[in-house]
């Protein structure tokens, strides 16, 4: 038989996936996978009730249904105070991971260089591979996770097409700055880049901090692929609805690569999501009030036991420090923990380019008893680790 692809050859499955089955196998509170134990607005729920009995059963629109981008593109320009063409500037995808991997086909030609700042997420590296590009990772560094201006000038240098920016970022909950966000657009408008977003976790930001898009700064909007999903936002990630925001010509093209990749994102839950698109203002006040309680909740928690951890600034994500255990590989303390305390996490190492395996990371996206019963375990660590 021949060879099977080279570009795949050194893959693994996901690590955050695979400690979700090894937290099934030991019954253990599942914080590594990143969604949530608690229902989605009442609202979706009943509109997929009556959805399921109506005519939406076949292929939408290959890059959206007409009233959800419009619903959509009314919702962002709140948000991001930029009018949106629902028509132009708009692809619905299968989650925010087919909004990254369209965008990133649509950007790069094999052998392209693309900047990941590190710890990323794990699909961005396999992104870049697929697509055919090289990544070029420049560190974000703890415990407040900035980076250096002159490395990351250093890496544009390297004649790059594209860099991605997880602004907030999973896994270590940095929101970046107004000034570093300049940063990142001066470089990429003066070696002529573009930027693709992935900002999921848009609407969970705590206070001081605040979320800015790139994409609004000056001379970005026509640079800049934002993607992101409804997954975070209402708590509904099993329904796999992403999207991409993008200049015409550059939305044009994604359509086509979006068409060859998914044909398009399931109509039914495109229908049965609309209201919550038109939510007031009020819904993610009460979205960032909800996750500040269980953030603190869970950052209290961790320092009573004093377990030594990152401080996130958004999304639902802390990363410990297991440096006390003497485990030479997190990976393996990640299952000795879903074991024998009961409580799943995602090795540190899976995030970050660097030889990093001190870290461990937990999400906090669950009900308040579920949090209390993790920290319940967590108080046995050292006694059964």
């Amino acid at each position: 038989m021949k060879e099977l692809s080279n570009r795949t050859a050194d893959f693994t499955d996901s690590v955050i996936r695979r400690m979700t089955r090894i937290s099934n196998r030991y019954s253990a509170i599942n914080l590594s996978q990143g969604f949530p134990d608690f229902a989605p607005p009442r609202e979706i729920l009943d509109r997929l009730a009556e959805v399921s009995k109506e005519d939406f059963h076949q292929y939408s629109i290959t890059w959206g249904a007409q009233n959800f981008r419009e619903a959509l593109a009314n919702k962002q320009k709140h948000f991001m105070g930029i009018d949106i063409d629902p028509d132009k500037e708009i692809v619905v995808t299968c989650g925010s991971t087919e909004a990254m991997m369209a965008a990133m086909m649509t950007v790069s030609n094999p052998g392209d260089k693309v900047i990941v700042f590190s710890p990323f997420y794990e699909n961005y590296g396999a992104d870049t591979i697929l697509s055919g590009a090289q990544p070029i990772y420049v560190p974000l560094d703890p415990p407040d996770f900035g980076f250096d201006a002159d490395v990351l000038e250093n890496a544009f240098k390297q004649n790059v097409k594209a860099l991605i920016l997880c602004n907030p970022s999973n896994p270590c909950g940095k929101v970046f700055t107004r000034d570093e966000l300049q940063i990142i657009a001066d470089l990429a408008i003066k070696y002529d880049a573009y930027v693709i977003t992935d900002e999921v976790y848009e609407h969970i930001v705590y206070a001081p901090y605040e979320h800015v898009y790139i994409s609004t700064l000056p001379g970005m909007r026509q640079r800049t692929i934002c993607c992101s999903s409804l997954s975070k936002t209402y708590s509904i990630t099993g329904w796999r609805l992403g999207y991409t925001i993008a200049p015409e010509a550059v939305t044009d093209r994604i359509k086509k690569v979006h068409d060859f990749l998914t044909v398009g994102a399931a109509a039914p839950l495109q229908e049965a999501v609309i209201p919550a698109l038109k939510f007031g203002q009020d819904y993610y006040d009460r979205l960032k009030e909800t996750y500040t309680w269980k953030r603190d909740l869970f950052m209290k928690g961790l320092d009573d036991l004093g377990i030594a951890h990152t401080d996130p600034q958004g999304a639902y994500y802390v990363m410990l420090d297991i440096s006390e255990f003497g485990y030479e590989s997190d990976l393996d303390f990640c299952e000795k923990m879903a074991e024998k305390v009961g409580v799943g996490a995602v090795p540190g190492s899976s995030f970050f380019r660097e030889d990093i395996n001190h870290l461990v990371r937990l999400h906090f996206a669950k009900k308040d008893e579920t949090l209390v019963a993790a920290l319940d375990r967590l108080s046995e660590m050292r006694s059964r680790l």
